[in-house]
């Protein structure tokens, strides 16, 4: 079978490691040319493990110049780019009356402007081929969010939000926009202990999957949206987490899984 990025190029964001370094491993395993990049000087090594077709550009994806070097260094090395993963985003834990402007400005300045960033820098390229795919990473808690997270759920919602403009403004060119919406991903920054995904895993038994997810699995994701085979997909939401969004059980009643204890009273 041939590969399902085969001849594609592609930048991924905030791939020096967890779920942007799976996607971009997923990649090149697809066949695609990949461009990782991260604010992490771990992004080289990280690059160099995947082989001859995966490069690394240090990015602080909110800044709109940089942006500008790295798409035109991309483009007159490959003459185009067919796939942008905006995947770079930090996680912020604070409730509402402890979150202050600065801390909102900050989680907005990644996760939201640096998706524009990234949609504006290759949507004229894109635009000039006549095809794409823009594949942004937002959250489970761009759709059903949870306390202690104003600033990213804020910054999720806006993510899942430009995308469905980006899909209208850029659908009629050729090029494809969808959002992806993990939960419970274990990844450095969700789990920056490293705790073994067994104990995750005990405090997870309120939706359907009880499990964390590994980072591939949610990779795999992007690798649909960014090929052929998703040529029908735009403005898309693909939620990969787990069932999480879905609802919630009520333990005791029928349907609810058997022998589970509700998570309050889960054993340690």
């Amino acid at each position: 079978m041939m590969a399902k990025l085969a001849g594609k190029v592609a930048i991924v964001t905030g791939a020096a490691r967890g779920m942007g370094a799976a996607i971009a491993r997923r990649f090149v395993e697809e066949g695609a040319t990949v461009a990782l990049t991260d604010v992490l000087p771990e992004v080289k090594a990280t690059a160099q493990s995947m082989g001859p077709t995966a490069s690394a550009y240090l990015h602080d994806v909110a800044d709109e110049a940089r942006w500008a070097v790295i798409v035109a260094e991309i483009v007159a090395q490959h003459g185009r780019i067919d796939v942008l993963v905006n995947n770079a985003g930090i996680l912020m834990f604070k409730d509402l009356a402890s979150t202050t402007a600065a801390d909102l400005r900050r989680v907005l300045e990644v996760n939201a402007v640096g998706t524009f960033n990234g949609m504006r820098a290759v949507a004229p390229h894109m635009i000039r081929q006549r095809s794409g795919s823009i594949i942004n990473n937002s959250s489970c808690d761009g759709i059903s969010p949870a306390n202690s997270l104003v600033a990213y759920a804020s910054s999720k919602f806006a993510v899942r939000g430009m995308t469905k403009v980006a899909a209208l403004e850029l659908g009629p060119h050729g090029v494809r926009v969808n959002s992806v919406h993990p939960g419970n991903i274990d990844t450095p920054m969700v789990n920056p202990q490293g705790a073994p995904a067994e104990a995750l895993n005990r405090g997870l038994a309120w939706f359907p999957a009880q499990r964390v997810g590994a980072p591939v699995e949610a990779a795999n994701c992007f690798v649909f949206l960014a090929s052929d085979e998703a040529s029908f997909c735009m403005g898309a939401e693909l939620a990969v987490d787990g069932g999480l969004i879905s609802g919630h059980y009520y333990f005791g009643l029928p349907g609810a899984p058997e022998g589970v204890l509700p998570p309050q009273r889960a054993p340690k």
